[in-house]
């Protein structure tokens, strides 16, 4: 394949990770939109799309696999296409905790959540943003941005943690609130991953520039 179309194929695949990179951040947004307005229907179809985004992701990889099996592609080439992998599967599971969040909204039904939600959608909107910078770290090959993604998530872990600590306070002052602050803690627990997750892509990018892969902000899960 000359120089110029496996170029092509490789600016396709990038494309396509992007589009599912705008999914998944939909599915985020609309998974918190749901919670937040008590939209059990929302939920149901939230959970309906995720095979949208599975589906995605495998023709990302099929794709992926046929340009390495067809072209042998070499260092920086190789790695472009290594990083598009991982990057791929990273969002999947991202849109899974979206899902996630859309089935603890069924489970919690018409109940109002136990507290007003402050900071969990505080925690969606970082690490959203830590999602949409990652991915513009790896169109430009931004080490530097990409770097900054990873030190964003000591704030989504700070916001988790206050999270973590008022519902604890409510569980342990009445336990008769124990299962709607569990509710709570499980999605906050879901969107601190995304965080992660969009962590791990900023990790990819610096791999993707230099060919070392470091771990910048390790998770504590």
């Amino acid at each position: 394949m000359p120089r110029a179309d496996f170029d092509r194929h490789l600016r396709v695949l990038q494309d396509d990770l992007l589009v599912l990179g705008s999914m998944v951040e939909k599915a985020i947004a609309k998974a918190l939109d749901a919670l937040k307005r008590r939209d059990l229907e929302a939920s149901r179809q939230l959970i309906q799309e995720d095979d949208v985004i599975d589906q995605q992701r495998f023709q990302l990889e099929e794709k992926c696999v046929e340009l390495i099996a067809t072209q042998q592609p070499m260092a920086r080439d190789l790695r472009a296409l290594i990083a598009i992998l991982h990057i791929s599967v990273e969002l999947e599971r991202m849109g899974d905790y979206a899902e996630g969040i859309g089935k603890i909204s069924l489970m919690m039904g018409q109940e109002p959540p136990l507290k007003p939600l402050i900071d969990i959608p505080r925690m969606a909107e970082r690490a959203t943003d830590m999602l949409r910078r990652s991915l513009d770290a790896l169109v430009n090959r931004d080490i530097v941005a990409a770097t900054g993604v990873c030190n964003a998530d000591d704030e989504v872990d700070a916001l988790y943690d206050q999270v973590y600590r008022e519902l604890l306070t409510y569980m342990i002052q009445d336990p008769k609130t124990i299962q709607r602050a569990t509710y709570l803690l499980w999605v906050a627990h879901d969107l601190e991953r995304v965080a992660d997750r969009a962590t791990n892509i900023a990790e990819r990018v610096i791999f993707l520039v230099t060919g070392k892969m470091t771990e910048i902000n390790v998770s504590r899960y």
